[in-house]
């Protein structure tokens, strides 16, 4: 690779970390708590399905 060319990698990237690193007013904010609890009750109810379908 010449030293004229760009790869592009690092500088196309700028960017997104720039767009995704503000915090907009309107923004969705969910507390990482009730991410976790979802989750977890989501777990339950997929494994409580499968043992009433076997």
């Amino acid at each position: 690779m010449s030293s004229g060319q760009n790869s592009g990698g690092l500088m196309s990237s700028a960017g997104l970390v720039r767009y995704f690193d503000s915090e907009g007013r309107n923004a969705i904010r969910i507390n990482p708590k009730s991410v976790m609890a979802f989750g977890a009750l989501f777990g339950v109810l997929v494994v409580m399905l499968n043992a009433l379908t076997v």
